[in-house]
């Protein structure tokens, strides 16, 4: 698949629905507390998208390969689940958890994508550290995201920053996005300056660093879709939509 540029009227319309998005993972974050389970947060995420009048992209979306379509609006993934983690009613989430909430949002016919990881109740030093250091993380790739400079310099900020200090996975990626969920270019966590595809206006992608307290190495489970840390060690996940503009990247899906 080639690049999909889009027109700045698209992008108008993009940047009007990751207001839309980031508004509402803000408020299904607020509502992650122990005693919650991650249905109870899906079908929270799938009100406010319907009430808003837009879809919710993610479900009954079957990417390639899947067994069968994705069945809820919002992936929920717990502790040491990466990405990908299907709400269930009989997940209760507990003081010390970690979840990522990832949420894809179609309005007027484009797509934005965004995730963020939430502390549930309070959370130990190091789990919190993770989750700062990965939304650190997302924000350097974002500052790389210069027109001019390359996918591959993306990864690179990244890579440097984290300095071996958690597992990068490698398995996913950020990608295209917009006129569908995924769409070229591959932008992966790792990478060398300087190569890969030219970022140029016109272009939106969705940067998402994944880190592992321990090992990079992940394990996809049974269901088709969880994908885990293979070593049960807890992981976060940050993730934003941005445009690529002349004046330089530009953050679609900022909640307020």
């Amino acid at each position: 698949m080639a690049i999909i540029y889009k027109t700045k009227k698209e992008i108008e319309i993009l940047r009007e629905g990751g207001r839309r998005l980031g508004a509402i993972l803000v408020k299904v974050g607020e509502k992650v507390k122990p005693g919650v389970t991650t249905a109870e947060l899906d079908a929270y995420a799938e009100k406010l998208i319907l009430a808003g009048g837009d879809i919710p992209v993610f479900k009954n979306y079957k990417p390639h390969g899947a067994p069968y379509p994705y069945p809820s609006a919002l992936c929920t993934s717990v502790n040491s689940e990466i990405v990908h983690g299907i709400p269930k009613k009989d997940v209760v989430l507990k003081e010390g958890d970690i979840v990522s909430i990832d949420l894809g949002l179609k309005h007027k016919g484009l797509i934005n994508d965004s995730a963020r990881t939430v502390p549930v109740g309070k959370i130990s030093k190091k789990d919190e550290k993770l989750l700062n250091d990965t939304l650190e993380a997302l924000t350097i790739g974002i500052e790389a995201a210069q027109p001019g400079n390359r996918v591959g310099d993306i990864g690179y900020a990244i890579e440097k920053f984290v300095n071996k200090r958690y597992g990068i996975v490698r398995e996913l990626s950020g990608h295209g996005v917009g006129k569908e969920i995924h769409e070229d270019p591959y932008v992966p966590n790792y990478g060398k300056k300087g190569t890969g595809a030219v970022l140029k206006p016109g272009m939106v992608i969705a940067i998402e660093p994944m880190l592992n307290l321990g090992t990079a190495r992940v394990i996809f489970d049974k269901d088709g879709y969880t994908v885990r840390t293979a070593d049960g060690k807890k992981s976060a996940h940050f993730e934003h939509t941005i445009a690529i503009t002349e004046e330089g990247p530009e953050v679609l899906t900022f909640g307020e």
